[in-house]
């Protein structure tokens, strides 16, 4: 395959974050597999050895809870799944700390929920946590925090909780590891002579995805190939090039980037604080904009100020994250406001020179505007 500056950065990244999809943890009978974890750990040991840090984001905790709770399928009620997902991550720690106990290496476990990331305390607690690990040279195994996460804040078999991890530690570098080999424009499996899917070697530009149509995830797990284009697009947007390829490639994808497709990042890196305020936080509130605004906040890059609001909805508070909207009802960016949400209603629509004397600041200054 053609080598790419995007392929030779991956090749070359020296902090990479490794998340690992069930399929790849699992056999053909759906039973968590220890042989395949410890064959993936003997790869990303030889990636470390050639002088990357590696953070590991690893799924398969519910499916290696199945077979001690005496499960044969996948449970579909949520305590269930909690309850085998509290058994499972037991086993699965367990499972890569023998794995990497034969090269001396030592791991700790990260749990995360949606909402750890989208606090801003929490999210800055858990990015220490990370650099700390790999300051003392503990490999990190993160996951998402199956036993307390509910169906409403799930991040999607830990795809998107990656490309969150990626940034939050300053990779240089997201690989997707799962059952598939790289992104098609259809589903390989259900291709035929006559409908054949087409592979994509690389994507540099909204153009390479026309076409693709992206399924569901896999009876054990829960991402599917959807929900890792939209992980590699939300980690190459905030500045991170990204490999999606097969677990079964992991050797190579570790070593050389050459298998699989490759995502090309964003030219200049988005910041810590606006990557949260766009792909992280929760919104406690939506900020509906008249077209004037919308071309200033987003076109021109400009604070947002009292005069260009029409509507407030939500509870919010100064320092929360709201979304803006357009007079279509369509979000255009995301930002921290100034004020809380009583206040703000009271002047919206009137401009600064009308205001009281201490509520004469931006809504939404261009420092905390992230457009959508």
């Amino acid at each position: 395959m053609q080598r790419s500056t995007h392929r030779e950065a991956v090749r070359t990244a020296r902090s990479v974050v490794v998340k690992i999809g069930t399929t790849a943890l699992t056999d053909a009978s759906g039973a968590f597999d220890a042989g395949r974890l410890a064959t993936l750990a003997d790869a990303i040991e030889s990636r470390m050895k050639a002088g990357s840090d590696v953070v590991i984001v690893s799924s398969g905790a519910i499916a290696a809870g199945m077979e001690p709770l005496g499960l044969t399928r996948r449970p579909s009620d949520l305590a269930t799944k909690q309850a085998a997902a509290s058994v499972g991550q037991v086993a699965l720690v367990n499972a890569w700390s023998a794995a990497f106990g034969r090269y001396q290496r030592t791991v700790g476990q990260v749990l995360l929920t949606a909402h750890d990331i989208s606090m801003r305390v929490q999210h800055n607690n858990a990015q220490r946590t990370l650099d700390r690990l790999r300051a003392l040279h503990a490999v990190a195994i993160v996951n998402e925090n199956d036993t307390v996460a509910t169906n409403e804040i799930r991040f999607g078999d830990n795809d998107r909780l990656s490309a969150l991890v990626a940034h939050l530690v300053g990779a240089d570098a997201l690989i997707l590891l799962s059952d598939i080999d790289g992104l098609y424009d259809g589903d390989p499996r259900k291709a035929t002579p006559e409908a054949p899917a087409r592979f994509i070697p690389e994507v540099a530009a909204p153009d390479d995805l026309d076409g693709v149509v992206a399924g569901g995830g896999s009876r054990l797990g829960t991402g599917g190939m959807a929900s890792k284009l939209s992980s590699a697009l939300l980690a190459a947007d905030a500045g991170v090039p990204v490999l999606l390829a097969a677990a079964a490639d992991a050797p190579t994808a570790l070593a050389d980037a050459s298998v699989g497709t490759v995502f090309a990042p964003r030219s200049e890196r988005m910041s810590a604080r606006r990557f949260w305020v766009r792909y992280a936080a929760e919104s406690a509130g939506v900020l509906t904009l008249d077209a004037g605004a919308v071309r200033a906040v987003v076109g021109q890059r400009r604070s947002l100020l009292a005069v260009g609001i029409t509507a407030v909805s939500g509870r919010f508070h100064g320092g929360d994250v709201v979304d803006l909207r357009g007079p279509d009802d369509e979000t255009v960016a995301r930002g921290v406001v100034a004020y809380e949400a009583g206040e703000l209603a009271k002047v919206i629509g009137r401009s600064t020179a009308d205001l009281p004397a201490d509520m004469r600041r931006p809504a939404v200054h261009a420092d905390d505007l992230v457009a959508i």
